[in-house]
């Protein structure tokens, strides 16, 4: 295999290591300047420059892309989806994960424990946010900050107000998020690569600091993830389209709450406190999709024209709860069950005899018009009673 690890800090560790364990494994490795790429674009013909010169030809790329050049970084990653050359992380997954926003807004329709966030801009809406993500204390973050920068705790609502509002007056964009006074100035960090966690690490705040970061002097030790929380670092990183990725959470007491995902995570002291090659897994797991790579379902829709991919929904008093598929009558109507997602749980190939409960989500593929009217029609989530808004305009 040819690799290509993008990034600009050659002599970072995390990126040493993984030349290293490419090399160690007989692989050609280069490591590419993702600033110093020229992306040409032509009527079916996408095409790269490295330093002026037509670039070779890759089998893989492990992008590093640090956050100071996202739009760039992910443009290059992107030409090379283009060039069909498989990327260990997708641009859209790097975006999706880069900003906290983003990243929260996605995965908070999903059964994934985060805490309780709120965003606002006009002044007057930070107070009544702060109070309904629980108040004093609360932890503000920038959006796009890294390793701790630009996460700060407010004591009171109104230390909160004065520096969301210094915050703003910079340009800054923040988040106002609940603080987990049981995580006690610890998190999880979970190394997933492909569906699998690799390794786990806890870190520990010392001293006055809340955050857990090894950047902040936080200690970390090895630990075993209970499988909930494996499944949560899984489904975080598969739902915002990463194959490897390092998953933040705290330690809540109705389990993991997830705070950030991160599409470059550092192997420096994940390998250090484990003493597991985490570059060797990624590197294996990179040759492994090569070998054989896995479809984007997506980008196969219309390969038989009328049929596609589509999840269809059980909600309670539907006529398919307690029935088994086969009950269903969906594979009489030209209908497969893939995939079975049942709360937190993820049942792939389910069998036919599988009885469906109410809250079951079904993604299948076959005829699209068959499918078109078992989907329910679109519901408004309820919301509490809203306070009457006045027509405050003034009479001429």
């Amino acid at each position: 295999m040819k690799l290509a690890i993008l990034s600009c800090s050659p002599k970072a560790y995390s990126t040493r290591r993984f030349k290293e364990a490419a090399e160690q494994r007989g692989h050609r490795v280069k490591v590419l300047n993702t600033l110093k790429f020229a992306i040409d674009l032509e009527r079916n013909s996408p095409d790269l420059y490295y330093r002026q010169s037509p670039l070779s030809i890759y089998d893989a790329v492990l992008p590093r892309i640090g956050a100071s050049i996202t739009y760039y970084g992910t443009a290059v990653v992107r030409q090379f989806q283009e060039m069909d050359v498989f990327c260990a992380n997708t641009s859209h997954g790097i975006i999706n994960s880069r900003d906290k926003l983003r990243s929260l807004q996605i995965l908070s329709r999903h059964h994934i424990g985060i805490p309780k966030t709120a965003f606002v801009r006009d002044k007057k809406d930070v107070l009544p946010a702060i109070e309904r993500v629980g108040g004093a204390p609360v932890i503000i973050k920038l959006i796009e900050g890294t390793q701790g920068i630009g996460v700060l705790l407010a004591e009171s609502n109104k230390q909160a107000e004065s520096i969301i509002e210094l915050l703003q007056s910079q340009k800054q964009n923040v988040l106002i998020q609940k603080f987990v006074a049981e995580s006690k100035g610890r998190d999880v960090r979970a190394f997933v690569v492909g569906d699998q966690v690799v390794a786990a690490m806890r870190r520990v705040a010392q001293g006055q600091e809340f955050r857990s970061n090894v950047h902040r002097g936080g200690v970390a030790e090895p630990i075993e993830l209970d499988q909930q929380y494996i499944d949560t670092a899984v489904r975080c990183t598969q739902i915002l389209g990463l194959r490897v990725a390092g998953v933040d959470m705290l330690e809540g007491k109705d389990g993991p709450q997830v705070m950030e995902v991160n599409s470059s995570p550092g192997l420096e002291g994940i390998e250090t406190c484990t003493e597991l090659d985490v570059a060797g897994a990624v590197i294996d797991y990179i040759a492994a999709q090569v070998d054989f790579p896995e479809v984007d379902v997506r980008q196969r829709l219309t390969v038989s024209r009328g049929y596609g991919v589509s999840e269809i929904y059980v909600p309670e008093g539907s006529k398919f709860v307690g029935q088994s598929i086969t009950e269903t009558g969906l594979p009489e109507q030209d209908i497969n069950v893939l995939t079975l997602y049942r709360g937190p749980r993820i049942i792939p190939n389910p069998r036919l005899g599988r009885t469906l409960e109410s809250g079951d989500k079904l993604l299948c593929f076959g005829k699209l018009e068959s499918m078109r009217g078992l989907v329910p029609a679109r519901t408004r989530r309820k919301r509490r009673p809203a306070v009457q808004e006045l027509d405050t305009h003034v009479n001429d």
